[in-house]
C-alpha cells in the first residue's frame, strides 16, 4: 500500500493563482506589507505595489499587443524585484510564463523560445544582446522584447516593462480568471539526458504546493515574525515557489539577491535580520569553513533549508557546531511543483541525512526495477502522487506516458527508501548509479562525503569503464579548494583519493581517480543546478585521471 503523509490533509481551493494571492480574505498581513526588497539599492514593493503594477502590466499586455489567454512569456533574467508583478501581470492576462536561466547561450534560450511558443521576452539591460539575438533566431520581433530592472536602454532599442501600460482611452481590462486546470508555468526541465523538457505545470499545480507547504514546514514561520533571503535563482522552480510565489501568499517580506556572493549574503543577514533562508549544498560547505563568515552575526537564523542534494550528517553537525545554526533538508522536483519533502522543524537533527516527511496530501511508493513495491529499508524508485503533480511534458505525450502511471503517480528517477518513522531517504538517480563488479554506487553519496574534505570545493562523480578490470569504477571530477602543488595536483589526489578511501565501503573507493576542474557543468549553470554528467562522460574518454596506484585499484 502507497504511504500516506503523516501530515493531515490541507483544503486546495478551487481558484487561480491570482485568485490564492490576491482575492482570499483570510490574510493575516496589511496591504502595505514589504514583501519584495532588494539588497543593493531602495527599491521595495508592498502586497498593494504588486497586485497594482501586475494589474498595469496585464491591462497593458491586452491593449498594446492584444495578448491572448495562453500565450507564453519568457522572462530570461536574473532575481529581480520586478519580477513578480511581471509573473502575476502575465497571469493577470491569462498567460504563461517560462523562466529560463539568464545564463543560457543564444542557442539555448532560442530552443525555449521556440519549444514553448513565447510571444514576448523580457530580460535585464545586462543580457540583452544575447536575447535580441535569441529573438531574432525564432523570429520574435525586437518590439516584444522588454527590459525590467534599475536600468533602461538608452538606445532606446527595446522599452521598459513600466510602459506596457494601457492606452488612457482604452476600455477597462477585466483580469482572465483561468480554470484550475489551465497552464500556468512551463518550467523547463534540467536535461541531464538530452534538451530540456517543458514542465507543465498548473495554476491547481502551484496552488495546492503553496498551502501543502503552509500545512507542514509552513508552520514554524509567519509574516509578523520572519524574514527570507532570496539567494535562489527566481527562474528555477525552487526559488519560484518558494521565493516568489511562498512570500506572496504569507505576506513575509523577502530581500532580493540578484545572484550569490558570499559577502553580500553573510551581510544580508546580519543588517536585515533574517531568519530563514533557502539554499544549495554548495552553501552549506562554505559556512562551514569560510573563514570570512566569522566577521558577519547569523544568530537571527532561525533555519537553513537545503535542497538540490543530499546533506551529510557531519556537515550539518560542522555548521550547528561552529555557528549554532539549524540546517535542515527538503526534496522536490520540478514536475513536483516542486517541494514534496521537509524535515520538521522540530525533528531536524533527528533524521539527518532524509528528505524529511511527506507534504500532506500526497501519496509514495517505492518500486523495484521488476515493479514490484517495496516495503521499509528496502530501496528503490520514489514514486509520487498527489495535487502539485505536473500535468505532462510539453509537446511530448510519449514522455508524459513514460513518466506518470495511469493512476497518477509520477516516476521521479530518484532511488532512495524509507524508514519506519515515515522519513524519506533519497540517495541518487536510477540512470546514474556506477555498476561495479555487480555492486551499486550512487555517485551522490560519493559526493557528499566528497565535499566534507577541505580541499574540495565542488565535485561530481561519474562511472567511467575500466577495460582492465572489466567494469565501471567511480571517477571524481573536483574543484580545488586551494592552488595546487608544483606536481600538477598529484598529491592531492592521492590525499583525496587515501582519504576517500577510509571514509567509504570497499566497492565505492574511487578506483577511477581524480580531475581537476575550473568548473563542474550544470543544468543551470549554479550550484543549485543538477550535474550535466553526461557532458563529463563524455570527456572522460580524454582525461589522465591522478590519484590512481595499485593501493587504490586493489
Amino acid at each position: 500500500m502507497p504511504t500516506k503523509s503523516p501530515f493531515p490533509d490541507v483544503e486546495i481551493p478551487d481558484i487561480d493563482l491570482w485568485g490564492l494571492i490576491f482575492d482570499r480574505k483570510d490574510r493575516d498581513f496589511p496591504d502595505d506589507k514589504v514583501i519584495y526588497r532588494a539588497i543593493d539599492s531602495d527599491r521595495k514593493y508592498t502586497f498593494a505595489d504588486v497586485k497594482s503594477c501586475a494589474t498595469q502590466f496585464g491591462e497593458g499586455l491586452r491593449n498594446l499587443w492584444d495578448w491572448q489567454k495562453d500565450e507564453v512569456l519568457a522572462l530570461y533574467a536574473p532575481n529581480d524585484i520586478d519580477i513578480p508583478p511581471i509573473v502575476y501581470g502575465t497571469l493577470f492576462a491569462g498567460g504563461i510564463v517560462t523562466p529560463a536561466n539568464p545564463a543560457y547561450s543564444v542557442e539555448e534560450l532560442a530552443y525555449q523560445l521556440e519549444n514553448s511558443g513565447a510571444k514576448a521576452l523580457v530580460t535585464t539591460k545586462k543580457f540583452l544582446d544575447t536575447a535580441l539575438k535569441a529573438a531574432k533566431k525564432v523570429g520574435l520581433a525586437n518590439d516584444r522584447v522588454i527590459l525590467l530592472g534599475a536600468e533602461k536602454d538608452e538606445t532606446h532599442r527595446v522599452k521598459h516593462w513600466s510602459s506596457i501600460r494601457k492606452t488612457s482611452g482604452a476600455l477597462r481590462y477585466r483580469r482572465r480568471r483561468a480554470k484550475s486546470e489551465d497552464l500556468a508555468f512551463l518550467a523547463y526541465s534540467s536535461g541531464t539526458t538530452g534538451l530540456p523538457k517543458g514542465v507543465m505545470l498548473t495554476h491547481r499545480n502551484i496552488v495546492a504546493d503553496l498551502v501543502q507547504i503552509q500545512g507542514a514546514v509552513g508552520g514554524w514561520y509567519s509574516s509578523s515574525e520572519d524574514k527570507f533571503l532570496g539567494v535562489l535563482p527566481f527562474f528555477h522552480i525552487y526559488g519560484l515557489t518558494g521565493l516568489v510565489h511562498q512570500v506572496l501568499h504569507r505576506g513575509i517580506e523577502i530581500v532580493v539577491m540578484p545572484a550569490f556572493e558570499m559577502e553580500m549574503f553573510l551581510r544580508g543577514i546580519q543588517d536585515h535580520k533574517i531568519t530563514f533562508v533557502y539554499v544549495a549544498p554548495p552553501i552549506i560547505v562554505r559556512l562551514s569553513r569560510d573563514k570570512m563568515v566569522d566577521k558577519y552575526n547569523l544568530s537571527s537564523i532561525k533555519m537553513i533549508t537545503s535542497g538540490a542534494a543530499p546533506l551529510t550528517k557531519e556537515l550539518v553537525e560542522t555548521v550547528h557546531k561552529r555557528l549554532n545554526i539549524k540546517v535542515n533538508q527538503a526534496y522536490g522536483l520540478s514536475e513536483t511543483s516542486p517541494m514534496t519533502h521537509t524535515q520538521p522543524w522540530n525533528e531536524w537533527y533527528a533524521s539527518v541525512g532524509s528528505v524529511g516527511k511527506m507534504f500532506p496530501n500526497m501519496s509514495a511508493k517505492y518500486m523495484s526495477a521488476e515493479g514490484k513495491e517495496l516495503g521499509p529499508g528496502e530501496a528503490g524508485e520514489l514514486w509520487l502522487s498527489g495535487p502539485n503533480i505536473f500535468k505532462g511534458y510539453w509537446k511530448n505525450e510519449d514522455a508524459t506516458k513514460e513518466s506518470i502511471t495511469d493512476d497518477g503517480f509520477f516516476k521521479t528517477g530518484d532511488i532512495g527508501y524509507q524508514d519506519e518513522q515515515n522519513n524519506f531517504f533519497i540517495t541518487d538517480r536510477v540512470k546514474e548509479l556506477i555498476k561495479y563488479k555487480g555492486f551499486q554506487v550512487p555517485p551522490a553519496e560519493l559526493e557528499g562525503k566528497l565535499m566534507e574534505n577541505e580541499l574540495v570545493d565542488d565535485v561530481a562523480v561519474i562511472g567511467v569503464n575500466d577495460e582492465q578490470q572489466h567494469t565501471e569504477v567511480p571517477r571524481a571530477y573536483i574543484v580545488a579548494s586551494q592552488p595546487k602543488n608544483g606536481d600538477a595536483g598529484k598529491t592531492e589526489a592521492s590525499a583525496i583519493v587515501d582519504w576517500m578511501g577510509q571514509k567509504v565501503a570497499n566497492h565505492k573507493r574511487l578506483r577511477g581517480g581524480i580531475v581537476f576542474v575550473d568548473e563542474i557543468p550544470r543544468c543551470e549553470k549554479s550550484a543549485s543546478g543538477k550535474i550535466l554528467r553526461r557532458m563529463l562522460k563524455e570527456r572522460s574518454k580524454e582525461d589522465i585521471p591522478l590519484g590512481i596506484s595499485l593501493k587504490s585499484k586493489l
